[in-house]
Formats: C-alpha cells, structure tokens, sequence
C-alpha cells in the first residue's frame, strides 16, 4: 500500500472514531475556477451538506496534487458532519493555471479567495486548515484574513524562514535539497544523496537536476540572517504576520518535526490579542504525526490530529466559543503532557556539566586542564541518524538507538556518573565549547544522548555550529587558524526524562550529514565551495577553558 493510500486509510479510522452522533447528507463535491487578480485562474473544489445553510466552511490550500484523495477525505468527513470544505491548489500544480513558484504567490492567492468566499451565501464563518506547506498557505493570509475567518488550525509550519534553513551557517539540507528535488516542477531523477554533496551545490540543479531553480540558489546563498534576503520580500513579510493576526490560533508541533525551531519563533511573535485564546501543543512525533521514539514509553501520545482539529474548529466555528489560551508539551520519557504557563518555557534550574579531558562529563570542576582532538575529512562525514531537521532520511528521524561510544575515531564521547533518581530537562540545551582548528572555518557538532544501564544510547538532542557565526547568525565573522574561542551550539527545545539508573552521553564531531551540510573547512558561503580539505580540531578543558553543557530543568 502506498503513502497515500495508507493515509486515506487512517483518516477514515479516526473520522469513524470521532464521538459525534449527528451526521447530515454530503452532496458530491463540485469544481470552479477562481481568478486570481492577475487573471490567473486556480482550481477549487467545494463539499457542503445537502440540506441547511449557510455552513462553517474549512478552507485548505495546497501544491500537492498526488495528496488530492487525502483531501478528498476530509472534504468528504467534515461535510458529512455539517461543515462546508473547500480545498484549492496553488497556482501551476492540481489543473491550476499559471507557473509554480513555491511561496511567492500564496499571500496575493490565498487574498483573493478569502474575498471570494466572504461574497458567498452558503458561508457563514471560515476556519483554515493546514499542515506543512498547506500551513505556509494559512499563514500568509493569517494577518489580512477577511471578517468571516474566525480561526487558523496550522500544524508543522513556522513563520521564520531563515530558522527552518540555517543553523550557523550550516544548511538543512536534508529537509530543503530534498523537497527543491521533489518540487522542481519536472521530475529529477538524481539521487539525494550525491546531490547534497556536490560541489558546487550552487551548481547541482543545472549539473545534476537538468533544470535551473534560483529560488533554490537564492537559499542556498544567503547564510547571513542579516542578508536582504531575508529582510525583504515574501519571507521578510512573512516573519512579521503573526504579529498582526487578530483571531485564535491552534500551532502544533512534534519535536521531532523540522520545522519547530520556525514554529516557536512563531508562537512568541503572536499579537496579544491572538495568543490569548490560541494553543502550542507539542508531541512526540515527526512531520507525518508518525512514532519516532522506539524504546520509550509511549501510551499516551495523543496523536490523533484529525480528533483535534475537528474539535477545535467545534468549538470555534459552530459552538462559536472562544478557547482559553494553553502551552501543552509531552515529555519524552515520562510519558505525560505538561501545561505550561508560556513560551519560552521556565526553567527551574540550569544544571552545568562539565566535559574532562578523560572524557567525562563532571558536575564540578575538580580535573585537570587538558585537551582533545580528532581529524575531520569533509569527504567522510558523519551521517545523520537519529535526528530533528530530516525530511528525505525519514528512518534516520527521532530518538533511535545509537552507535557505542568513540565509534569512529573523529567523534568524541563524554558520559556522566550514573544518575542517583530521574531528571526532567525542558528547553534549550547548550553546549559551549572552546575550540581551535587549523582550518580558516569549520564546524562542530554535538548529540545529547541517554545512556541505559545496559550501554544502548538514544539520540535526544543535537546541534551545529561554525567559527564564522560563533558570535550569532547575522553575519560571518574571521577566524585565525589555531586560535582558541568558545563556540556555543544551541540545541532545539526538547521535553525529556532521563531516568534514575542512566548516564548522559554528549558526542562531539564535525559533521553530521544529510542533516546538516558538509562544512569544507574552507571559509566563505558554503555553496560556493569547490573543494574541501581535512581539518585539526582541538577541544580545550578545564580552569581557563570550562567547555560545558548546560542542561534547562524544569
């Protein structure tokens, strides 16, 4: 059975599990055109119920036509329980006219059709509806939404376009060369794998794609936060939206999906007056709501989004009820949700450990001022497993089990004592490094892992960063080759129990690919690399020197 098919498949089960008794007649969905300003005409199909009128209406925009029986299936089960549905494509993808650009017409789009649908009888209220990339649709519109749209259920998406890309200088490749691969409006046969590695990636869609992409270019070439860029156009915008939204907003997220970073940002930048009736739920799961904690605990996920979003569209569209404003996280581990009163979350206390030259992590720092080094090959990397930000290596997402300690000879391992009773962490890890590299750039990585009491470790959190953004995202800064500096890699929030009875595991290295791409131990812009060359890194403990990681307990 397919993606698709098994989709559809578990849609029905969970619509048939709603607990509602009522049920109306749908009547078979029907198809128009609607002009966009341009002239422009996409397609739109619309479900109501047979009888009665006018109805709460969910809208959904997409560029995903293989997905057309998913959203048939929700068009379907919402108007079999009194909701009109209405879904329509992007302009040039789903029989939509036009040519397909990702991102740049869905504000302008989306507009037009709020106006249209605010001109018609048969819709009494509007609630958007939308994951992925059909949340970037909802979010585009979410602060010029006409008067009938009284809410936006929008999962896996986040306003922050440059977080969702870049972590110091470092592209997610995994997650944005893939879906370029996927969305390149031809097909690509290249494979992934030998695309990401490229050099130049600035050339991989002309060398290998046979099609030139510069939106793709556009990406991949801008690693300063403080480019144009990124404080222009669309995705200058597009940061600034939720700033103006004026109605209650459901965002739901999985730790374990690549856009959390985009989407946290997004949750604090929501005006007061939105985010006094709106939601934050995190789960335990990846970007398709799928498990990826194997070997924990995990009888209550609660992962049934289709349950959620019909209730919640519920309570606003039909009991026309405003909901009271709530931050809920599963803890990884404990499986159990927590309530919490904001974001960024409290934090109780922030427990240092303190990494030895024996490769310990200390709680003090009574230890000789040592160090530590390794040699990084760019040609060799160390490949993702066990990750946050993987779209194409879906295997390789969530908190899987992990190679031994020191397994290769450019990965450093540092354990803890065994803990005494259980630690709850909630938020931001940091790790800070002091660090020296005979390269003019480059760049470390870390993984925060539990180790049990019978030596399997799983990943629970991992981090990058380079010496050219050591001082922050906005721009790239000089290195003196053998210079010692500290570096900080700060990890993506995280909910998790470490229980009594396990160690901490923190890993260092220099790479970790796909998920990241390969630094080149060369300075400059990382897709304009032609060549790479192996590096010396030195990783300086003790006294005068406290690299250390700081972990955030609730």
């Amino acid at each position: 059975m397919g993606y698709v098919q098994a989709r559809v498949r578990l849609l029905k089960e969970q619509y048939s599990a709603l607990r509602q008794k009522e049920f109306t007649t749908a009547a078979s969905p029907y198809e128009c055109y609607l002009p966009m300003k341009d002239g422009v005409s996409l397609r739109t199909v619309i479900y109501k119920p047979v009888e009665g009128g006018p109805f709460p209406t969910i809208l959904m925009r997409s560029c995903y036509p293989a997905d057309e029986s998913i959203y048939q299936t929700h068009g379907l089960e919402y108007s079999k329980r009194g909701f009109a549905f209405v879904y329509q494509y992007c302009r040039g993808t789903g029989g939509s006219e036009g040519k397909w650009t990702p991102n740049i017409h869905e504000r302008d789009d989306g507009y037009c059709t709020l106006q249209w649908m605010e001109e018609q009888p048969w819709i009494d209220c509007i609630g958007y509806y939308g994951c992925s990339y059909l949340a970037l649709t909802g979010w585009a519109i979410a602060d010029i939404a006409t008067d009938k749209v009284k809410t936006l259920y929008l999962t896996h998406y986040g306003t922050d376009r440059f977080v969702s890309a870049y972590a110091s200088g470092c592209f997610r490749q995994d997650v944005l060369t893939s879906w370029a691969m996927e969305n390149a409006g031809q097909p690509v046969d290249a494979d992934f794998y030998e695309s990401a590695a490229y050099c130049p990636q600035i050339r991989v869609d002309e060398d290998l794609w046979g099609c030139h992409l510069p939106w793709y270019r556009d990406w991949i070439s801008h690693t300063d936060r403080s480019d144009s860029y990124w404080n222009k156009g669309f995705w200058h915008e597009l940061q600034h939206i939720p700033e103006g939204i004026q109605v209650p907003v459901y965002i739901g997220e999985g730790w374990y999906d690549h856009h959390l970073g985009s989407a946290l940002r997004t949750w604090q930048s929501l005006s007061e007056r939105s985010r006094a009736h709106s939601t934050l739920r995190i789960g335990a799961w990846n970007h398709d709501f799928g498990f990826c904690t194997p070997g924990m605990k995990t009888e209550h996920l609660e992962n049934n989004d289709v349950e959620t979003a019909f209730r919640w569209f519920t309570t606003l569209l039909k009991k026309k009820q405003l909901p009271k404003p709530q931050v809920s996280v599963y803890v990884i581990g404990g499986d159990f949700w927590k309530e919490v009163k904001s974001f960024p979350f409290a934090v109780r206390e922030e427990k240092e450990v303190w990494l030895t030259p024996d490769k310990k992590l200390n709680e003090d720092m009574n230890f000789q001022t040592g160090s530590l080094s390794f040699c990084y090959n760019p040609k060799e990397p160390v490949w993702s497993h066990g990750g946050e930000a993987l779209l194409y290596s879906w295997d390789d997402i969530g908190s899987l089990e992990q190679p031994p300690c020191d397994w290769r000879s450019d990965v450093i391992s540092f354990t803890s004592q065994t803990l005494k009773e259980s630690m709850t962490i909630l938020g931001t890890v940091k790790v800070i490094l002091y660090v020296s590299s005979d390269a003019e750039d480059t760049a470390f990585t870390a993984k925060l892992m539990e180790m049990r009491e019978d030596g399997t470790s799983r990943h629970v959190r991992s981090g990058i960063s380079t010496l050219a953004y050591r001082f922050g995202p906005e721009s790239r800064c000089t290195y003196t080759p053998g210079e010692t500096v500290e570096l900080s890699i700060d990890f993506w929030d995280i909910a998790w129990e470490f229980p009594a009875g396990a160690q901490l595991r923190l890993d260092i290295s220099s790479s970790d690919f796909p998920q990241y791409s390969v630094h080149s131990n060369f300075a400059g812009i990382w897709s304009w690399q032609k060549h790479s060359k192996c590096a010396r890194q030195v990783i300086m403990c003790g006294k005068n020197h406290p690299s250390r990681m700081i972990l955030p307990l609730c």
